[in-house]
C-alpha cells in the first residue's frame, strides 16, 4: 500500500498516486468510466453491471464509514480496478467489519488513490470514456496507442449464475423467473417483499426452458457491456415477447428487450453512472431523481410501433423507459431497487406485479 503507481489514459496523458488494495503484480487495461455517487461505494464496487471496467468515484472520499458484507450486491468485486481522491483507512462506523484497503485486497482488485479525480472526470466529460491502464512503471505517450484497441465482449457471460436457483418464501402469490445478466441482490429482495418465489435462470436459458417453469412474469436483470454482444439472448426474448406473459427490464434487460423488438442502441459519450440522474414519467409529467448504471442507450427514434417512450433522462433527452402495447412489458433503464440511491420509483415493482394479476385474471 501506498506505493507510487501510474494511471495512463489512451489519450495519452499520465497522473501519478498511491497503490491501495491488491499489490499491482502486472498492468491492468480497462475503461475507465466515472460514477457520481456520494455515498454507496460498497454496493458500487460489488454492482456486476461493472464488470471488467476501471471505476472512479467523483466524490473525493471513499471509505469513510468502512465495508459491511451486509451491502453487497453480488458476492465479489467484478470491476478491474478503482480509483479514488481520497481513501479512509480508518472508518468509523458500527457496522463496518473491515476497511476499503482490506476489502479490495481481499478481492485482488488493485486501487489507486491520491489522483485529480476532478480533472479526470472534466477529461472524460469533454473526451468521452475512454481506455485507461494502471501500472507501476511510468508509461511512455507511444504505450497509449495500444490502449484504444482494448474492447471487452461475452461480458454477461462472466457475471451470470451458473445454473438456475430457487428464492421463495411461505407465502408467495406469483412466479417470476429473473434472466440472470449480472443481477443486483436487491432486484431479488424487492421482488421477494413482495410476495414473489423466484426462479433465478442463467443468461443463456433457453425460452422454451423458462416457459416450461410456468412463469406468471419474467424479469431481466442488469448487466455488463453493450447489449449487441447478446444476439442469442435477443433471439430467446423475442421467442418469449409473443407469449403474452407480463416482462419487465432493468438496465441491460431494458436494452436487450428493446433490440428483440427492432429497437436500435448505441454506447453514450460518458454513461450515466450515479444516483443522481433526473427521469420525467411522460405519462404523468413526474420528474424522479435516479440511480443509474449504463453507457448504452435505447435510440429514442428507433423504437417500433408496438412501444412508446415511457421516460427519458432530462439531461441528455435520452430514453430512460419503454412501454410495449401488443403484450405486457415494462422496461426503465434506471434502478428501481436503487441500491444505493433514492427510492422514488419502486413503484415500477408493485406495476410489474399488477400486470401479472391483470393477466392471471384473464387467464385463471
Amino acid at each position: 500500500m501506498d506505493e507510487t503507481i501510474y494511471l495512463q489514459l489512451e489519450d495519452g496523458s499520465c497522473y501519478k498516486g498511491k497503490a491501495f488494495g491488491a499489490t499491482l503484480r502486472k498492468e491492468v487495461i480497462a475503461e475507465m468510466v466515472f460514477t457520481t455517487a456520494m455515498t454507496g461505494y460498497v454496493e458500487t464496487l460489488t454492482d456486476p453491471s461493472y464488470y471488467g471496467q476501471m471505476v472512479l468515484q467523483t466524490f473525493p472520499l471513499m471509505g469513510n464509514y468502512g465495508v459491511n458484507p451486509g451491502d453487497f450486491e453480488s458476492s465479489t468485486i467484478h470491476m478491474s480496478a478503482y480509483i479514488a481522491h481520497e481513501c479512509c483507512h480508518t472508518p468509523s462506523n458500527f457496522r463496518s467489519q473491515q476497511n476499503l484497503h482490506s476489502l479490495l485486497k481481499q478481492k485482488n482488485i488493485p486501487g489507486i488513490y491520491g489522483v485529480d479525480t476532478r480533472a479526470l472526470t472534466k477529461k472524460i466529460r469533454e473526451q468521452g470514456a475512454m481506455n485507461a491502464r494502471l501500472t507501476s512503471t511510468p508509461p511512455s505517450f507511444d504505450d497509449a496507442i495500444l490502449l484504444k484497441k482494448h474492447r471487452l465482449t461475452n461480458s454477461v457471460s462472466q457475471v451470470t449464475c451458473s445454473a438456475p436457483y430457487l428464492m421463495e418464501n411461505g407465502a408467495w402469490r406469483h412466479h417470476v423467473v429473473l434472466m440472470d445478466f449480472g443481477a443486483k441482490k436487491n432486484i431479488l429482495r424487492k421482488l421477494h417483499s413482495l410476495g414473489c418465489k423466484l426462479t433465478i435462470v442463467p443468461a443463456s436459458y433457453p425460452a422454451s426452458e423458462i416457459l416450461a417453469l410456468n412463469p406468471d412474469g419474467i424479469m431481466l436483470s442488469n448487466g455488463p457491456g453493450d447489449p449487441k454482444d447478446n444476439p442469442e439472448i435477443i433471439h430467446q426474448l423475442s421467442s418469449l415477447c409473443k407469449t403474452h406473459i407480463p416482462l419487465s427490464g432493468i438496465c441491460l434487460g431494458h436494452q436487450l428487450l428493446a433490440l428483440a423488438n427492432g429497437a436500435k442502441t448505441e454506447k453514450l459519450k460518458f454513461g450515466h453512472r450515479g444516483a443522481n440522474q433526473p427521469v420525467k414519467d411522460l405519462r404523468s409529467g413526474r420528474i424522479y431523481i435516479t440511480s443509474q448504471n449504463h453507457g448504452y442507450s435505447v435510440i429514442n427514434d428507433s423504437l417500433p410501433e408496438n412501444a412508446e417512450l415511457a421516460f427519458i433522462n432530462l439531461n441528455d433527452h435520452s430514453c430512460e423507459g419503454i412501454r410495449y402495447l401488443d403484450f405486457p412489458g415494462l422496461s426503465v433503464q434506471f434502478h428501481p431497487e436503487a441500491c444505493g440511491g433514492p427510492q422514488d420509483t419502486e413503484y415500477l415493482f408493485q406495476e410489474f406485479i399488477q400486470m401479472m394479476e391483470r393477466r392471471n385474471q384473464l387467464c385463471p
